[in-house]
């Protein structure tokens, strides 16, 4: 097991989506996906080799000044940050920066690491597993049209445990719309929405 992870980034911001919106985050952006979703706005962390590697020891330390400065949680992203073993980066970030550890996925891969929060965003033309949903503490379905809807409905069935957040993909009028409604006519689900893209935060 390696002792580096490819990175695209690191930074301290806000979380913008999903159920811990509004609240202080250090983001590590891990490279590599292979899931090719055509409305992703991280393109460019999908090629892996294209990004430095950094030692897990110096990520963990970063998190540390960062939860100094008032972050309240790590949340590991990508890219997919899945397709890496994250079992060392994760018990690095507990002994280090002592706050909850997040991740954010797609479910297409088996869980590493020890995670204190899962956030699942399945995608349609990748299913996740099975294991993936029923772990998940947060289900996040993105809806660009009405099969968006039946995708949400059948992983919401699956995921009995989790919070059920339907979230517009961004610049989607249509998926605005459903999602909405969605929303409105559906006591469990409540809506996401990419509140970063509207304030103009990393």
């Amino acid at each position: 097991m390696s002792d580096c992870l490819p990175v695209v980034e690191t930074f301290h911001s806000l979380q913008g989506e999903g159920l811990h919106t509004g609240r202080s985050a250090f983001f590590i952006r891990l490279a590599g996906c292979d899931v090719g979703c055509q409305w992703c706005d991280t393109k460019h962390s999908w090629p892996a080799d294209s990004h430095p590697k950094r030692l897990i020891m110096d990520l963990a330390a970063e998190a540390a000044e960062a939860a100094e400065k008032g972050a309240a949680f790590v949340v590991i992203t990508g890219g997919e940050p899945l397709h890496h073993n994250l079992d060392l980066l994760t018990t690095a970030l507990r002994a280090k920066a002592r706050i909850p550890i997040h991740i954010e996925t797609s479910g297409v891969d088996i869980l590493s690491g020890e995670p204190d929060w899962i956030t699942l965003s399945p995608k349609r033309h990748r299913p996740p597993q099975e294991a993936m949903l029923t772990a998940c503490h947060e289900l996040k379905v993105v809806v660009h049209e009405p099969a968006d809807l039946l995708f949400a409905d059948v992983c919401s069935s699956r995921a009995p445990q989790a919070k059920w957040l339907i979230q517009p993909g961004w610049d989607s009028v249509a998926g605005q719309q459903l999602a909405i409604q969605y929303a409105k006519s559906n006591v469990q689900w409540r809506l996401s929405l990419q509140s970063h893209k509207w304030i103009n935060v990393r």
